[in-house]
């Protein structure tokens, strides 16, 4: 009943967390003079995977190379299939040139360059740090090159004109942020609990546990902000979260764990052969995706949703079988 109750009330901090996360980030952007796009690319996606970091970090540091790993890749997995499937689901995605220009490319060779790192069985410290040194470079010039969007920001303000003086607030807005922020690692952490305790009481075996509710688990503050962003058309937080988290996903909490793993974060083979691969397949398909129309249509996510569900009934075979 306890593990029933951390899912219910766990879902419900995750939707309250997104929706004010989603609000106050919006409304950030138009009056600091940064575009949406930017603000879900660092704001909101490095927010929404503090869960991932948390996790990986903390396992790296405690000898639990395989939970650190698989959650960074499971995460980005379901964030590029179920997430942005489901968002486009909800209503179709229009993906913005930068991120075609620039995002989308940039997390392929990320993901590319963890794969090659990981090829020789760790990640070193070196390795670790040069992806941590290179979030800081990209985060950077983000924040610079998006100021000044002048037509996304006038499009919000006319979309808030006569809402309070307060609620148009800064400082209001920031607040929003920050308690979204908490209600989704709150709410994430009740939930992969809760669906934990289930997942042992029913007989489930750890290595599937950790393969998919600890990776989906801590995904979940992205789902639900991606999609109610969606819902309430703010597209560009919706697709910049994704593509913003999984690029956090492996320069940050990837780099981060290895540096403060002993000697570097061992590598499984069972990464190398199945999900690294799977991950990086994932990330190249959606380019071409995102550069005709630049849109994520109904059916696209819905093939979207289906490639994960055909992932994850492979790798609990796999599991099952082994």
């Amino acid at each position: 009943m306890l593990a029933i109750l951390l899912v219910v009330f766990g879902g419900v901090a995750l939707v309250l967390g997104a929706h004010w996360l989603v609000q106050g980030a919006s409304r950030l952007a138009m009056g600091v003079g940064v575009s949406p796009l930017v603000i879900g690319l660092t704001v909101v996606a490095f927010g929404t995977s503090a869960p991932e970091l948390a996790v990986s970090v903390a396992s790296a540091a405690t000898d639990a190379p395989e939970i650190a790993i698989g959650n960074v890749v499971g995460s980005n997995i379901f964030n590029l299939l179920l997430i942005l499937g489901c968002s486009a689901v909800v209503t179709p995605l229009i993906i913005a040139g930068r991120l075609v220009r620039l995002d989308i490319p940039l997390m392929v060779l990320a993901s590319l360059v963890t794969w090659w790192f990981c090829a020789d069985g760790t990640i070193g410290r070196w390795e670790g740090g040069g992806l941590f040194i290179s979030l800081i470079i990209y985060t950077v010039w983000l924040i610079r090159s998006g100021e000044g969007a002048e037509e996304e920001i006038a499009s919000i303000q006319e979309d808030e004109q006569g809402g309070s003086a307060w609620g148009r607030s800064k400082t209001f807005q920031v607040g929003l942020i920050i308690i979204g922020l908490a209600s989704l690692v709150a709410g994430s952490q009740m939930m992969v609990s809760g669906a934990v305790s289930i997942a042992e009481y029913l007989g489930i075996s750890a290595a599937v546990i950790g393969l998919t509710i600890v990776a989906g688990g801590t995904s979940l503050p992205e789902l639900a902000t991606s999609v109610i962003a969606a819902r309430a058309g703010q597209r560009d937080i919706a697709v910049g979260n994704v593509i913003g988290s999984n690029l956090f996903n492996l320069l940050g909490v990837l780099g981060l764990s290895a540096v403060v793993s002993q000697g570097g974060l061992p590598v499984a083979s069972s990464f190398l052969k199945f999900d690294l691969p799977v991950m990086v397949l994932v990330a190249i398909i959606l380019l071409p995706m995102a550069v005709r129309g630049r849109r994520i249509g109904r059916t696209a996510g819905a093939l979207l949703l289906v490639g994960y569900v055909v992932y994850i009934v492979w790798m609990v075979r796999s599991a099952t079988i082994s």
